[in-house]
């Protein structure tokens, strides 16, 4: 029998505190209309951030408690936790194993997958992979889990994006797909645009570093819009070749929740309907890592997603990365 990864329940969790942007507002009143125009070009209104005292791990828990409940699996079932993150507990061990420890889930073995935004496609094909050469694996849990507030100085006007979150999906062997296909570009020439750059081996943490705040998330340069407008696009159209299926064929596409009028350009230039997408960054924020998985389990609690649905998630996250995935639904 062909082992096929299938998208049997999602789970996502939105922490308690609300940051609306009439607060941002005050916190950046000597930047006159600069909450204004964040907010017309993002479309976010209103993020949510953990308490202080919450790590990535505390964040992920109830999203993979809520996606294995609708799935109807112990925690014990799990032989495989995949987690997405470029906001981790710690810089080693591995958020995935922190994760398995609190969610209770024993015979599980994990890993962390680390290319940003993109983290969540990159963990659907990875798992997608190995359940279908590891007749072992029967059960993986993918999690995408952002905490970036908590890394970003609270005066740092990029703050405007960052809210806090998890989502989570359960695979599940089948004998058709489910797991369609995948596709990836990067771009590591934008590695220093957008980042954490002291921590690492290449500048460790000191007290100068951190007195100037780079052991912070920081923008140093601009992306072009283009990486998205053109690279999103390019990747849909490469993940429909590589599975075999027109750009037409698609019957729902979840892109990063970063910039709504990007997918509302995205869309147009692949000609597909705004009716087959959905956006959650407008009451959300931009959850990073975790907005793709929130998202579809918001799409599916809405009733956009039908059995049989051929779903395409493209993530894009700094460094560049881009990832993209393609499943039908069970």
């Amino acid at each position: 029998m062909t082992r096929h990864a299938t998208i049997t329940a999602t789970g996502m969790f939105l922490p308690p505190v609300q940051v609306h942007n009439d607060l941002l507002r005050q916190r950046f009143a000597h930047l006159p209309e600069f909450v204004d125009k964040m907010e017309a070009s993002s479309g976010i209104r209103c993020r949510w951030h953990a308490p202080e005292d919450w790590a990535t791990s505390d964040v992920a828990l109830p999203a993979a408690q809520r996606a294995l409940e609708k799935a109807g699996k112990r925690p014990e079932d799990v032989d495989l936790i995949v987690l997405g993150t470029d906001s981790p507990d710690y810089i080693t061990p591995a958020t995935s194993v922190v994760l398995q420890h609190k969610l209770g889930a024993k015979g599980a073995g994990t890993f962390d997958v680390g290319c940003a935004c993109a983290s969540f496609p990159t963990g659907l094909a990875a798992a997608a992979g190995i359940m279908a050469t590891s007749p072992n694996i029967k059960t993986v849990l993918v999690v995408g889990v952002y905490l970036m507030h908590k890394l970003a100085a609270p005066a740092d006007p990029m703050s405007f994006f960052y809210g806090d979150g998890a989502g989570a999906a359960v695979l599940e062997v089948a004998d058709r797909p489910g797991f369609v296909a995948a596709a990836f570009q990067a771009d590591g020439a934008y590695a220093r645009h957008w980042g954490i750059y002291s921590g690492g081996t290449a500048e460790p943490a000191s007290v100068e570093s951190v007195q100037a705040g780079r052991t912070t998330v920081k923008i140093l340069d601009r992306y072009p819009p283009e990486i998205n407008h053109e690279g999103w696009p390019r990747l849909v159209r490469k993940v429909a070749a590589a599975g075999g299926f027109a750009v037409s064929d698609i019957d729902f596409v979840i892109f990063t929740q970063v910039r709504k009028p990007s997918i509302d350009l995205v869309m147009a230039d692949l000609g597909l309907s705004m009716e087959r997408t959905h956006t959650v960054m407008e009451e959300w924020g931009y959850t990073g890592s975790a907005c793709i998985p929130m998202a579809l389990d918001d799409a599916l609690a809405k009733g956009k997603l039908r059995s049989g649905d051929l779903v395409v998630f493209i993530g894009s996250g700094v460094g560049y990365n881009q990832a993209g995935a393609a499943f039908r639904m069970p």
